[in-house]
């Protein structure tokens, strides 16, 4: 090999190099025990990160020299990291099994579907979503980043049809409006961190009188300029989860929860509360960025209790925000609630909650 062949494969090979290991560093920003937005934000682009990851290894092997042990050595690093991606998205491909099965019989009177959207605050076209509203059939809706234009807006086009309905409009981004064709008993908006994050927590009563507890949250992101780390949604999301497991009916938790699916977070949410995920075996069904088909992944979530079953699940149409909707109909069968029940937290999982929400006090603030 002549010297200016020689010197531009060692160039490639460098470039190579430092791609490859900008990807090892990124992964291992998960392992960093810290809630500091910019370590947390890399939970997000995971499945990004993994492409990025196969990438980098298969283009290594353009310039491999199998005579050279750190060849090896790097190489081995890219393949564990790639491993390493790919098992915390397995379980959201349809290669895995069903967190929670499908439903094995459907009985109207014994279904429950919900339809939870984060309008986006700024999006002037509600038209968009209302004609979805008027061929959607759910029992409960639920939108998140609505102000009072957005209440307006959705609760004239479907007053004759929601009946029941919690509503808490605000101009910081965080308004809620939840709206029900079933009774709603003892329903709350309550503060559980912040006094103008708010979260809904109601009972819902279905036809046949079953009752089921739903709690509607959305904690806000780790963002650099206003709230630099993520205990605040941290917090949220174990209150919540301590909530849901020591109700006394199945329960559903339905928003925004600005983490996605697969971060430690939201694993352990689901370890403190028993609540299973209807993406697992099924598929990202990611909601945000709706803007960008490049960057996007799961950050509003449908959990529900053992004794539910799925119907179908499906993303919703575009409407013209930054996140698409999500629909789910579940059929409620407890007696079947023991097949795909949750292992209990262990002593070290509720430890880890209790020290993020170290601080909060439990008491939480009704406004109604």
């Amino acid at each position: 090999m002549n010297p200016i062949s020689f010197l531009k494969r060692v160039k490639t090979k460098t470039y190579l190099q430092i791609f490859g290991g900008i990807v090892v560093v990124l992964t291992l920003f998960r392992f960093i025990a810290s809630d500091y937005w910019w370590v947390r934000i890399f939970d997000f682009p995971h499945v990004q990160l993994t492409v990025l990851t196969v990438v980098a290894f298969l283009a290594y092997f353009i310039k491999f020299d199998f005579k050279w042990r750190n060849d090896y050595i790097f190489a081995g690093a890219l393949l564990a990291c790639m491993l390493y991606q790919f098992l915390k998205i397995y379980n959201y491909t349809p290669l895995a099994s069903f967190e929670i099965e499908n439903a094995t019989e459907i009985v109207e009177d014994k279904s429950l579907s919900f339809y939870t959207a984060n309008v986006f605050q700024k999006n002037k076209e509600h038209e968009q979503l209302l004609n979805i509203l008027d061929t959607i059939n759910a029992d409960v809706l639920l939108f998140t980043e609505t102000h009072k234009e957005w209440q307006q807006s959705i609760s004239n086009r479907i007053l004759d049809r929601y009946p029941y309905r919690i509503e808490k409009p605000l101009p910081n981004t965080y308004g809620m409006l939840l709206y029900s064709k079933l009774e709603l008993v003892n329903p709350k908006i309550k503060f559980q961190v912040d006094d103008s994050i708010p979260s809904i927590h109601t009972k819902v009563i279905m036809p046949l009188g079953d009752t089921i507890q739903l709690y509607a949250i959305h904690p806000t992101p780790p963002m650099p300029l206003h709230n630099p780390k993520s205990t605040e949604r941290d917090k949220e999301m174990m209150l919540t989860a301590k909530l849901a497991n020591k109700s006394n009916f199945p329960v559903a938790v339905i928003g925004d929860f600005n983490d996605v699916a697969w971060s430690q977070t939201t694993t352990l949410f689901q370890r403190i509360s028993g609540l299973l995920d209807p993406r697992k075996g099924r598929g990202l069904y990611n909601t945000f960025n709706a803007k960008n088909p490049l960057m996007r992944w799961p950050l509003d979530h449908i959990f529900v209790g053992p004794e539910f079953r799925v119907v179908t699940m499906e993303r919703g149409e575009d409407i013209n925000s930054d996140h698409f909707p999500m629909y789910i109909k579940l059929s409620l069968e407890p007696e079947k609630a023991t097949e795909q029940k949750l292992k209990p937290p262990t002593k070290a999982e509720i430890e880890n909650c209790e020290e993020q929400i170290k601080g909060s006090s439990m008491s939480l603030k009704d406004v109604y």
